[in-house]
């Protein structure tokens, strides 16, 4: 039971155990940004199991991998409306709910339609998870802490794919291939999707532990219940009493303005901060970074790796990307947002266009190309210098703005729209590179990356707002409108 201050509300919590609170529950939310990580990522390792199972052809192997994308933007555009009405907390359970079926009945598929069907159950779980944890973090965290702990879903989803890759390898060796049998007779790719299950549970248990976000308790009408969640875990100099009556304020204001609680404007427009949110989820899909970890085994083999060599090298880039993270859970309360986003896209511009060169220099077609010389070094570097640039940047900061940029009025529904938008883009750049690399060779669809890449710093020099340091409750009207200039 939290005690009563002198200011008539619970009385905060000293400002040793504020922040260690805060950080716990933003970690709890987080692990539903590792099962997206694990999710997304599990089935590259049974993909050729599950070929050889089902006598796929490439087309229908391709269907199989991708439906996941497609199911992750149903599900963030549902996650978002289904916060709003039923709570944060709430979604985060069903959330779990799905990918512990999703988990089960993949391993248990008997064929390829069945098997799409079940991936694309995960894909909404999947969806669901990449905007609820960023909007419960955004809620829950003092304004001062709010990037650090904004980037753990960013540093969560890196943590959920190297896992899977681990995973997937551990069982792989223990089976002696994806195709052999395991315990009980199930072959090793089917115990891929079903080791899922663990971290499923436990997001749930946790989702069923933590508090509900404060500014959905007061807009329920549960004060009391908010305010004994904002004592948890802001600053002991902090007026809890006046941030409850500021969250209530900005909700009267949006309650007197009928259209404020829509996403377009009165005269049936988009709201323009909807569509940077749109825009920033669809470049940071669109500078290729997906490119990098779903197809890395075709550059390493151009530059000599063998296939066999793969895993290592695969989990050499999602290490990179982990650890790079920490560079922007490290800056991006100290920096700032738009800096470290206008740095990123320049980095990544200049190591992108430094593989689109070397690739012009290649020889073969299709997957079967080689580099020559000193181009492969050029491609290797590039390549690694993206994932680094990507990963202290654009990574987790797209999440960080995504869940602080949009009203309060709006929050959960904008950021399901923007998460959906990152998602189908995510689904298009995976489904194009191959015949872009078959068509045109490897150096086309890098320089169109290349492209996007140095779009991305126009736009964030122009139109992205800095939210460093600003509360969500003044994410609206004049005092957010400010922060854009």
């Amino acid at each position: 039971m939290a005690q009563t201050s002198a200011r008539g509300g619970a009385a905060p919590a000293t400002s040793g155990s504020h922040q260690g609170k805060a950080v716990a529950l933003a970690v709890a939310a987080a692990v539903g940004g590792f099962l997206f990580g694990f999710d997304s990522s599990v089935i590259n390792g049974a993909v050729a199991a599950v070929e050889e199972r089902f006598s796929l052809s490439a087309f229908v192997t391709g269907f199989v991998v991708a439906v996941a994308l497609l199911g992750s933007a149903l599900g963030a555009w549902l996650g978002g409306r289904l916060a709003d009405r039923f709570g944060r907390t709430n979604v985060m359970v069903l959330g779990a709910v799905v990918f512990l079926v999703s988990s089960v009945l993949s391993a248990a598929a008997f064929s390829a339609w069945d098997l799409a069907l079940w991936r694309f159950l995960c894909g909404i779980g999947i969806g669901i998870a990449s905007v609820i944890a960023p909007a419960y973090i955004a809620e829950i965290a003092p304004a001062r802490l709010c990037g650090r702990l904004g980037s753990l879903q960013q540093l969560a989803i890196t943590l959920g794919i190297f896992a899977a890759l681990l995973s997937n390898q551990l069982l792989r060796d223990a089976a002696g291939g994806a195709s052999e049998p395991l315990w009980f007779g199930w072959p090793a790719w089917r115990w891929m999707f079903l080791v899922a299950a663990v971290p499923a549970v436990v997001y749930g248990v946790l989702a069923l532990a933590i508090p509900e976000s404060p500014r959905y308790l007061v807009a329920r009408g549960k004060v009391d219940d908010a305010r004994r969640v904002l004592a948890d875990v802001l600053p002991a100099d902090e007026d809890v009493d006046a941030r409850v009556r500021q969250i209530k304020d900005t909700i009267d204001e949006d309650a007197r303005n009928a259209e404020g609680a829509s996403l377009r404007d009165p005269g049936g427009k988009v709201l323009p901060i909807v569509w940077i949110g749109i825009l920033l989820s669809v470049f940071q899909q669109f500078v290729g970074i997906n490119v990098i970890f779903y197809y890395s085994t075709t550059l390493w083999q151009a530059v000599g790796f063998d296939e066999s060599q793969s895993f290592l090298t695969s989990t050499i880039t999602s290490v990179t990307n982990v650890v790079v993270t920490f560079i922007a859970i490290a800056l991006v309360d100290k920096v700032g947002r738009r800096p470290i986003l206008l740095a990123g896209s320049l980095g990544m511009a200049l190591s992108l266009g430094a593989m689109a060169v070397a690739f012009t220099q290649a020889s073969g077609s299709g997957e079967d190309i080689s580099l020559p010389g000193p181009w492969g070094v050029v491609a290797i570097v590039g390549a690694n210098a993206f994932v680094v640039f990507f990963g202290a940047s654009w990574g987790p900061l797209v999440w960080v703005l995504l869940g602080e940029m949009f009203p309060n009025r709006i929050r959960a529904a904008a950021l399901g729209l923007a998460a959906a938008a990152q998602w189908i883009a995510n689904f298009v750049i995976t489904v194009t590179f191959p015949p872009l690399l078959d068509t045109f060779g490897a150096a086309v669809p890098y320089f169109l990356y290349t492209a996007f890449a140095a779009l991305s710093f126009v736009f964030v020099l122009s139109k992205v707002p800095e939210t460093k340091g600003v509360e969500l409750e003044d994410m609206h009207g004049d005092a957010f409108r400010r922060t854009a200039r």
